[in-house]
């Protein structure tokens, strides 16, 4: 199993703005992830980077058999191709020049080997040490990984050009799978958004997730998970079918960008400190199921094949050196991810001016939780963003919703036999017909009205962003939506690819003051303000409700745990001192929401 130049990763921002994400970083060694979601921006990307880069392009349309995973496979082995091509050239370029080549050593680590010896080579007059040292980092210079998502349960299942349903493995998870399976990439594969066994089944179909002679994965498998227990039932899973989890991805449930998957009250110090405990489980219990599968499925499991433990990383709301330190040291974790503050480095992501400058000036008001997701799931969101504009216009004009041009999230049938979107036009005016008829008080009426109109198409406007930024398509005519977490509220400018990474590694002046938050204290927030949301909608006594008391109790907890990390030493540039005041600000809050009754 390889393991990162770097101590962090740039995880999936929608569907665009990490679409090509890859060919930006990964010549310059850093990992980063994109969605395939949609495949139809997928092919508009490939077509502009052959373009780019003078490769063949032949377009596969809409209507073409099979057409998702042909249009996936064909633009990840674009991206591999020309990913390989840029760090073949930066790896040429000579050394002890400030060049790509010095860029590409310059962001590493300074803990690490390679970066130690570039450093040192930058000092020495020795010739035969500098023609060694130039030998070595040549050969140990690798690009970082191109590495894919998919929403596990985004798996709409579709229809064929008569009407009639498609077998299982044409549904969109699926024909996802088989689109990256298929591609030339040797990566990871992030499955997100919960535990879909019709998928995990169809892994089981392709090589590249096994062993080869030589014991070696070509395509690893990634779990993002949200707690221990659920990371244990889904690698035992696949290990019965000889599938071992490289990796599981821990994120904060609220504390991200894109959608929250809130946990029932677990803050992420909590879970954080159940991995740490138990991180053992996820080999022990696993091993046993794989080497039996390799036994009784293929020609045995090798003595010299080792099953090496998974890697543990965390993401969600990172935002100082100081807690990434925390996180790595502390709680033992093999990397982290770094996602919102990426949205400000035109040279990682792919992000329009327009809504770059929004995001640049949002303050923590302007960046909340939001119902704005056809999924049903709270959606990280900014006010004002060009989506939210054009859905107001249209809601004006007496034409709500959007006509719904890709359909990737269709999913409801309340008024139709086939699924349609909750963002669509003709579910929205079904819907408020619905509510305009029915025997509510005119209050709980506009309340209703406001949840639906709410939903906004993000399958067309998370794409928008990223044509727009390459010219592909006019800014009037393409509202754009984005998915920042919170965090980014702390940074305010257009950033360097080596800025970013600097700050990362503490290394210069920080591009966040001293006042900012710890991660932990706003997730701590956060979770009180899901909780104060959640007890508004039960119209009932909070106290009596079984659910809502057991999330309170491990909120509780979990404030109880941050009280005993804010009084530890702190890491340079961490701000724990936050932690206490927030924790003693929100057991008020939790007092105040349970009518100042003890748990």
């Amino acid at each position: 199993m390889s393991t990162s130049l770097h101590s962090f990763s740039i995880p999936v921002m929608g569907t665009g703005h990490s679409i090509d994400s890859p060919i930006r970083v990964a010549p310059y060694g850093i990992n980063s992830v994109m969605s395939v979601v949609d495949d139809l921006l997928v092919e508009k990307i490939r077509k502009y980077y052959c373009q780019e880069f003078d490769l063949p392009y032949k377009n596969i349309p809409r209507s073409a058999e099979d057409g998702r995973a042909k249009r996936i496979t064909a633009y990840l082995d674009t991206v591999h191709d020309i990913v390989h091509q840029k760090f073949e050239d930066i790896k040429a370029q000579p050394f002890l020049k400030d060049n790509e080549k010095a860029k590409y050593f310059r962001m590493l680590p300074d803990e690490n080997p390679l970066k130690k010896l570039w450093s040192n080579m930058q000092e020495s007059a020795d010739s035969s040490m500098l023609d060694d040292a130039k030998k070595m980092l040549n050969d140990w210079m690798k690009p970082g990984s191109i590495d894919v998502n998919i929403m596990a349960k985004v798996d709409k299942l579709n229809l064929s050009k008569s009407g009639k349903p498609l077998s299982a493995e044409f549904s969109d998870a699926s024909a996802a799978l088989r689109g990256y399976a298929n591609s030339k990439l040797s990566s990871s594969l992030i499955l997100s958004a919960g535990f879909n066994p019709r998928l995990y089944n169809y892994l089981a179909d392709f090589k590249d997730f096994y062993r080869d002679a030589s014991g070696d994965i070509k395509k690893k498998i990634i779990l993002k998970v949200s707690d221990f227990r659920s990371a244990l039932i889904q690698g035992k899973y696949l290990a019965k079918k000889g599938l071992e989890v490289f990796e599981y991805r821990i994120e904060s449930g609220l504390n991200c960008g894109g959608h929250a998957f809130a946990s029932d009250g677990y803050l992420l110090p909590a879970l954080l400190k159940e991995f740490r405990e138990k991180k053992d489980q996820l080999t022990t219990a696993v091993e046993p199921l794989v080497v039996k599968f390799y036994e009784d499925e293929k020609e045995g499991f090798d003595s010299d094949w080792e099953i090496t433990e998974p890697r543990i990383t965390v993401q969600g709301g990172i935002g100082t050196n100081g807690e990434m330190q925390r996180l790595l040291k502390d709680f033992e974790m093999d990397n982290t991810g770094w996602g919102s503050p990426f949205l400000l480095v035109p040279e990682a992501t792919t992000v329009d001016l327009t809504t770059r400058k929004l995001l640049e000036n949002a303050k923590e008001e302007d960046l909340y939780l939001s119902g704005v997701s056809p999924l049903g799931v709270p959606f990280n969101n900014v006010r004002n963003s060009g989506s939210k504009k054009w859905h107001q216009e249209r809601i004006e004009k007496g034409k709500p919703g959007s006509p719904c041009p890709k359909g990737f999230l269709e999913t409801n049938t309340e008024f139709t036999e086939n699924p349609i979107c909750t963002a669509s036009t003709q579910y929205q005016l079904l819907k408020l017909d619905q509510i305009n008829s029915a025997d509510y008080d005119d209050a709980k009426k506009e309340r209703l009205k406001t949840k639906v109109l709410d939903k906004a198409c993000l399958c067309d406007h998370l794409a928008n962003g990223a044509l727009i930024q390459l010219g592909m398509i006019k800014e009037s005519r393409a509202p754009q939506a984005i998915c920042p977490g919170p965090n980014i509220a702390w940074f305010d400018g257009e950033y360097t690819l080596e800025e970013m990474v600097n700050h990362i590694y503490g290394r210069g002046e920080s591009l966040v003051n001293a006042e900012r938050p710890h991660m932990f204290a706003k997730e701590m927030c956060m979770y009180v303000d899901y909780l104060q949301d959640l007890v508004d909608e039960t119209e009932g006594d909070p106290n009596e409700d079984r659910k809502l008391t057991r999330f309170r109790k491990n909120l509780e907890e979990g404030m109880d745990y941050c009280l005993e990390i804010s009084k530890s030493e702190a890491y340079a540039g961490e701000n724990l001192a936050s932690i206490g005041q927030t924790v003693k600000e929100q057991r008020k809050r939790l007092e105040t929401i349970f009518g100042l009754q003890p748990a």
